[in-house]
Parts: structure tokens; C-alpha cells; sequence
């Protein structure tokens, strides 16, 4: 007897190359990250590799709804491919149209300071920065900065300037950011800075964070400073970055204090007096 032979359902061509589109996609988004957190290369070549991904996601999706309607007219395979090709291009647009949103809502700057009359100054990281990048953009920065985030101020503590340095220093070594600058107030030094590289979260770009220590009262008054070394828009991730940071620092100091005040040896309580006699 013979065997009968069922000839394979064929695939729908656009579903397969929706596929490939997202498929290459997703491995230039892995590329352009690499680039930026090896550091190898500038960070150009790995924005413009990263656009083109973004480029060849769109083109997968819209690929994939092609593939859909074919699909359904002829009947034919595919539409595996196509979801996987919407499921990745989707995933590799959403984080870029969320910062879309968040551009459109926050003002254009990319340097936030606790203090726009006066900001710490980048010291040795300025040899790190691109030219141009250096100077504080101004008052304009700072009255939308002010408008935009009225919650970055300085922090004052009750600690004493070096207390409040080393709970600065403890926090940023935590973070695992790359301390740059590190001049600890001293005898022959009144004023304390900090300066260190931190990172983006999924990109990896390279931000520079300054923080000034100085006495102010019976305390400390401690100033920041965050700056994004390349484009115009950081998205708020600067004044973020401030906000969370003086807020460990404000923590760090407070369980440092309740530690001493639990390790501080008791006072004895004074012996009860007892009743005089009375003079007859």
C-alpha cells in the first residue's frame, strides 16, 4: 500500500522576515549596550546603533500585521512568528516611548545642583567631561530646575563635617560608584568634596556626581551635584539620583547616632535622698 504524503502548510514570508527584523533588532540593542558600558568605543557609534534597532523593531511589527493578514486571507503558517515579532519589538519600544513621555512632561537640562548660585564644582571629574559640559548652564537651568523639581535642596545635619563626609563616602562606596575625587575635611581643610562616576540603569551611560561638606552652624550642610555627560534631556534621572542619594545619606547618619547613643555607657542614677530629721 501505498503511503501518502502530506505536503508541509507553507509560512507566511512576511511573518519570517518580521521575525528576522525583530530578531535583529533585539541583537543591535545588545550591541549598543555593550558598546556603552565596555567603554571601547564613544558613545555615538552606540546611540546611532541603538536608533537603528529601534528602527528595525517598528519595521518587524509593522511586518508582523502584514503577516497577520495574510495569514488569515490564505491560511496559511505564521503566526507564531508574527507574535514573536510584535512580542520584541514591543519590548525594545516600550522603555524609549516611556522616556518620550517623561521629555514631554520635564524641562530640557541635564545638570541638577542643590545649589545654583554656588554648585560644587566637578574638580578632577572635569577632565572626564566632554567639552563644553564643565560649566553650570545657568539661572535659566535653575528656574526650571526649581519648577521642575522644587524637593532638591541641601541637606543640613547635626553631624559634625567629617561625620557627615564619611556617611557620604560610605553611602557612594555602597552604590559601588567610581570615587574620583575624595578630600575629606581636615585641619588644614574646612570644606570636604566627593566626586564620583555612577551609571545609568540600563544603558549604562556615565553621570558625574559632586558632593561639597562644609560646617554650617553647630552641623553640617551637604550640597550635590549630578551631570549628564552627554545630551540635553537626562529625563529626571539627575534629580532622582540627588534625591535618593541625600536621603540614604540623612538615614545613614541617623543609625549612626542611635548606635552611639546605644553603645554610650549608662549614667549611674543618683542614690535616693532620704528624709532629713526634724529639728525638735
Amino acid at each position: 500500500m501505498a503511503r501518502r504524503r502530506f505536503a508541509d502548510e507553507p509560512t507566511s514570508r512576511l511573518a519570517i522576515w518580521a521575525r528576522r527584523s525583530a530578531f535583529f533588532a533585539l541583537m543591535a540593542t545588545v550591541l549598543s549596550v555593550l558598546i556603552v558600558r565596555s567603554g571601547i568605543f564613544d558613545v555615538v557609534p552606540a546611540l546611532a546603533t541603538f536608533a537603528g534597532a529601534l528602527v528595525f523593531a517598528v519595521i518587524g511589527i509593522v511586518l508582523a500585521f502584514g503577516a497577520f493578514v495574510v495569514i488569515w486571507k490564505d491560511g496559511i503558517d505564521g503566526m507564531g512568528y508574527a507574535f514573536s515579532a510584535i512580542g520584541i519589538g514591543l519590548a525594545l519600544i516600550a522603555y524609549p516611548a516611556y522616556l518620550g513621555t517623561r521629555a514631554y512632561k520635564l524641562p530640557m537640562i541635564n545638570d541638577i545642583t542643590t545649589d545654583p548660585i554656588d554648585p560644587p564644582p566637578f574638580g578632577r571629574l572635569a577632565q572626564l567631561r566632554p567639552r563644553g559640559t564643565v560649566e553650570y548652564p545657568g539661572l535659566y537651568a535653575a528656574e526650571q530646575q526649581r519648577a521642575a523639581y522644587p524637593d532638591i535642596e541641601p541637606l543640613t545635619v547635626n553631624a559634625a563635617p567629617k561625620a557627615a563626609y564619611d556617611a557620604a563616602m560610605a553611602v557612594i562606596v555602597r552604590r559601588k560608584w567610581r570615587v574620583v575625587v575624595d578630600l575629606p575635611p581636615g585641619p588644614g581643610r574646612r570644606i570636604g568634596q566627593i566626586g564620583a562616576v555612577a551609571r545609568t540603569a540600563i544603558m549604562g551611560f556615565r553621570d558625574d556626581v559632586v558632593l561639597r561638606v562644609r560646617p554650617e552652624d553647630e552641623g553640617a550642610r551637604i550640597d550635590a551635584r549630578s551631570a549628564s555627560r552627554y545630551g540635553r534631556h537626562d529625563f529626571g534621572t539627575n534629580a532622582a539620583r540627588i534625591k535618593s542619594l541625600l536621603d540614604d545619606i540623612d538615614e545613614r547618619l541617623t543609625a549612626d547616632d542611635d548606635k552611639a547613643n546605644r553603645s554610650a555607657p549608662k549614667q549611674p542614677k543618683p542614690a535616693p535622698k532620704l528624709p532629713q530629721p526634724v529639728k525638735r
